[in-house]
């Protein structure tokens, strides 16, 4: 599929085939869900931890005697029923994180990427660099491109410059095109990518 090619201020720089095994495929929401849902669970800390019967610094004295006084029969006062005593069934500290087969996950990337195609919210960009890394200049050639919400992906490499003046501005990210993912092309409406990285996600996937 034949692509224009857009320069940072907004003027034309050629065209690109994009291959269609990439850039072309029907979207599968479910492929796209299953990915994410991956990633997410294991970025979770899963340290959250409650104390158990054996944790609590409390007496292990029988707090009254067996029979006789009406009540019900307890042992210990770390027991979950009294006020200070243990949590029943509460969080312990775990992994989240769970299996996902490799070619899944680069099906998924691959599903994610001509999602964006599909919906025109892909562009892509000669080259991502500045001469100097200020931000206000770079916010007004985003405005000439319309990106307020957008993921770029550079080379191998990013320039400083650029990345150091895009991280001040809400809801861009930069990221090198081995950092490229499902969850983060997916929670922002464009997705910018420059020449190399197209060249980088092409060799990749042959």
């Amino acid at each position: 599929m034949k692509f224009e090619i857009t320069t940072l201020d907004g003027a034309e720089a050629g065209s690109v085939e994009l291959d269609e095994a990439i850039f072309g495929l029907e979207p599968r929401a479910d492929l796209l869900q299953r990915c994410v849902r991956w990633q997410l669970a294991k970025r979770q800390a899963g340290t959250h931890q409650t104390k158990q019967r054996g944790e609590i610094a409390r007496t292990t004295k029988k707090l009254y005697k067996q029979k006789g006084t009406g009540n019900a029969r307890h042992g210990a006062a770390s027991a979950p029923q009294f006020r200070g005593g243990a949590r029943a069934h509460g969080p312990v500290t775990r992994s989240h994180a769970h299996d996902l087969p490799k070619k899944v996950r680069a099906l998924a990337l691959r599903h994610a990427l001509s999602a964006k195609a599909k919906s025109a919210a892909l562009i892509v960009m000669d080259d991502a660099r500045l001469e100097e890394g200020k931000t206000k200049a770079l916010k007004e050639r985003f405005g000439k491109l319309s990106l307020s919400n957008a993921l770029i992906i550079g080379g191998a490499e990013l320039d400083q410059n650029f990345a150091r003046a895009a991280r001040n501005l809400p809801q861009i990210d930069v990221l090198p095109v081995q950092g490229i993912n499902v969850y983060d092309i997916l929670r922002r409406e464009k997705l910018v990518l420059t020449r190399a990285a197209v060249d980088a996600l092409e060799a990749r996937f042959k």
